[in-house]
């Protein structure tokens, strides 16, 4: 039996133990856990915040965006383009783009062509690139001279845009055509 004493005595002892009352107010205490927790999440935070890669302001000069251009108007960069459902020669073609404030489409780089082919899909589009006679150079709407982005296939005096690149044909053979003006809205 004298090992039964020493257990009543052992759980008499664990018993006093738990009813040790504390002398802090339980406010105190709920401050204290308030405070630690604070810190815990502000610890959380900043090493989340620490870990993140650093970004570097974006450069804007060489970004493309879509702009806000008439209905039906595709905007890139600072111009409007304006790529027609119906068929017509290339004369018609420039009137109706003139009477929009715009003009067969006119561009300065390889990635914009690479782009209005891609939009124009399987159909040949005019564009405004012309010229006096098979001898006279390339020139825009705008009167630039063309820099030989790419080799115009044919001894035509009227450039189009094709699947396959650019070619020259006659004015008067109807296609689609890709009109251009500048966006008054960037």
């Amino acid at each position: 039996m004298h090992s039964g004493t020493t257990q009543e005595k052992s759980k008499s002892l664990q018993g006093q133990s738990l009813s040790v009352v504390s002398t802090e107010s339980p406010a105190k205490h709920y401050c204290c856990y308030a405070v630690i927790t604070v810190l815990t999440v502000a610890v959380i935070v900043l090493s989340v915040a620490l870990s993140l890669p650093a970004r570097k302001p974006e450069d804007d000069s060489n970004k493309k965006f879509f702009a806000a251009c008439p209905r039906q108007w595709i905007g890139i960069g600072n111009q409007c383009y304006y790529f027609s459902d119906v068929m017509r020669n290339w004369t018609f073609s420039q009137i109706f783009c003139m009477a929009q404030g715009a003009q067969l489409a006119q561009f300065d780089s390889l990635e914009l062509l690479d782009y209005l082919k891609r939009y124009s899909g399987d159909f040949d589009y005019w564009i405004g690139l012309h010229r006096e006679s098979p001898e006279h150079p390339w020139s825009w709407p705008d009167g630039t001279e063309y820099t030989r982005l790419i080799f115009i296939r044919g001894d035509g005096k009227y450039c189009y845009l094709s699947d396959r690149g650019m070619s020259s044909s006659r004015d008067y053979m109807p296609r689609k055509y890709i009109c251009s003006k500048p966006n008054m809205c960037t």
